[in-house]
């Protein structure tokens, strides 16, 4: 009868010291297959359950600031700096870069493949009005896009300009059905299986760096949050076993994401 409770005790031990955690991750991160790598080696190591809420930069930084998650991890430095300023966040944690990668009708009407740089790629697109999907979803890669517009010089809208309010894999899909050109992540570009008639057109411009930084929820703002367990998990995303996982997530041979943990800021 002893051993049963000391068995019993024991289990109810390890279910008490589980803890899960409210994580806001960009869609360009979850699209690429990384999280399904990453949650089970961080249950494993930590015994902390990682809850993933999948939503746009912009959208996971306001679930920051209601104290709605415990921790972010996005991808636009100037918003996350901001957020921290603002005493939203502890501090900015890089993790990891890839890079964005304009993608396109593979024979290329725009000829952005000749262009210098990405601006140079968007205004050919501009003056061509070929098709491109906008995210429009004030997410990362939608912050990206509009700077990229915005130092091309070139006017967007009308037809052939379609902000679709999407996630980036659902974004792709619309690009794909209307051979359309958009800007994309290159993890989920290479995560994404309906490709289509597209092909990757353009990349290499150092303005196409994409940073993800991981940030903390302050619990001087939001009491509740589980600060401890944000700061674990920081602690795991910038261990070795985390480099080891992240650089080498690969697909078809090509590595999708570089780990550069920094000290916080």
């Amino acid at each position: 009868m002893i051993r049963i409770f000391a068995v019993i005790f024991t289990v109810l031990g390890s279910a008490a010291w589980a803890e899960s955690l409210k994580l806001a991750v960009t869609t360009s991160f979850h699209n690429s297959g990384l999280s399904d790598i990453l949650l089970p080696a961080i249950k494993e190591d930590t015994d902390i359950d990682v809850q993933l809420l999948v939503v746009g930069t912009g959208q996971a930084l306001r679930l920051g600031e209601a104290g709605d998650v415990d921790a972010i991890l996005v991808h636009s430095r100037a918003a996350e700096e901001a957020f921290v300023a603002a005493g939203y966040g502890t501090r900015r944690r890089e993790i990891m870069y890839n890079d964005f990668v304009m993608i396109g009708p593979a024979d290329d009407p725009a000829r952005i493949g000749e262009a210098g740089t990405a601006a140079d790629a968007l205004a050919l697109i501009a003056q061509a009005q070929a098709t491109f999907v906008s995210r429009g979803d004030d997410s990362g890669t939608h912050k990206k896009e509009l700077s990229l517009w915005d130092a091309s010089g070139a006017t967007r809208g009308g037809d052939w300009y379609r902000p679709v309010g999407a996630g980036m894999g659902a974004a792709l899909n619309t690009a794909a059905g209307m051979d359309a050109y958009i800007l994309a992540d290159r993890a989920s570009w290479l995560n994404f299986g309906n490709k289509a008639g597209l092909d990757l057109l353009f990349a290499g411009d150092p303005a196409l760096f994409n940073q993800y930084a991981y940030i903390p929820v302050n619990p001087g703002r939001h009491a509740h949050v589980k600060a401890d367990l944000a700061i674990a998990l920081e602690d795991w995303l910038t261990s070795d076993r985390a480099k080891e996982l992240i650089d080498n997530y690969m697909i078809n041979g090509e590595t999708l994401f570089t780990f550069n943990a920094t000290n916080p800021s």
